[in-house]
């Protein structure tokens, strides 16, 4: 019986031409210890979800420091795929990042590059568990620019300026724009620390960005006669209701 190893797909993902063309020669010295493909590249996060939302691959090798989307959340989208792939960063951090990668047990390789220290990251990679998002999270230096929407087998980035409300509902959390909504799988609570900055919380179920406000209304309950705060949006004609517990935001916003 032949048992030849299956070679190992991988993806390079980096802004800067010179340095994926130095990961790609390194990766053809690899290729005399370990069986690998190397299956594409991209210059730019956005460019990279889209090719691997067509391509199945085993190892992304990400830049952290990238324009419009850094490494970091590029992993965190890339972790909506059905089977993601393993993560190893590439970084010129400070020793203060590095530390932290080291803390976490995310595996970095630390610019330049060398061929030895590649090698035995992408044997480690062969088993890796993808990184849990809520460990990216920890790294990331800044929240999210985007939402991650998995629909018909591709990934779509939504960008968090245009979420007025996000509302949980038994698994699902709604993602509400003026548009539309769209329905994803994260945590309310997550979503909340993550975005603290935009979003406050006016139910359980519910967080409104902050600059969609327009101010707020006390309805009466036809069914019981109780009245209630609701909160009124500026893009759209609907209106959320405030728990008891989370009333003071209408003294703080009114």
């Amino acid at each position: 019986m032949n048992n030849v190893e299956i070679p190992l797909t991988v993806f390079i993902v980096d802004d800067e031409p010179p340095a994926r063309n130095r990961l790609k020669d390194l990766l053809t010295d690899c290729v005399e210890k370990l069986p690998l493909e190397l299956v594409g590249e991209a210059g730019n996060g956005h460019e990279a979800l889209d090719k691997l939302s067509e391509v199945q691959v085993d190892v992304v090798l990400v830049d952290i420091r990238m324009p419009k989307m850094d490494g970091i959340e590029l992993a965190q989208h890339l972790n909506k795929l059905p089977k993601p792939p393993a993560i190893i960063f590439t970084t010129a951090y400070d020793v203060y990042a590095i530390q932290a990668f080291e803390l976490h047990a995310v595996d970095y390789l630390l610019k330049p590059i060398r061929l030895g220290r590649l090698s035995e990251a992408l044997i480690r990679a062969r088993s890796a568990v993808p990184l849990a998002n809520e460990k990216l999270q920890e790294l990331a230096p800044e929240p999210r620019k985007n939402l991650a929407i998995h629909e018909r087998g591709k990934i779509h980035l939504l960008p968090i300026e245009q979420v007025l409300y996000l509302r949980a509902e038994l698994k699902y959390v709604t993602v509400r724009t003026v548009e539309r909504e769209y329905l994803i799988e994260e945590s309310l609570g997550a979503l909340e620390k993550e975005f603290a900055a935009r979003f406050i919380r006016i139910h359980r179920n519910c967080l409104v960005a902050k600059d969609e406000i327009a101010g707020f209304e006390k309805v009466v309950d036809e069914k019981n006669g109780e009245s209630h705060w609701t909160v009124n949006l500026k893009q759209l004609n609907e209106m959320l209701p405030i728990s008891r517990r989370q009333q003071f935001i209408v003294k703080e916003f009114g």
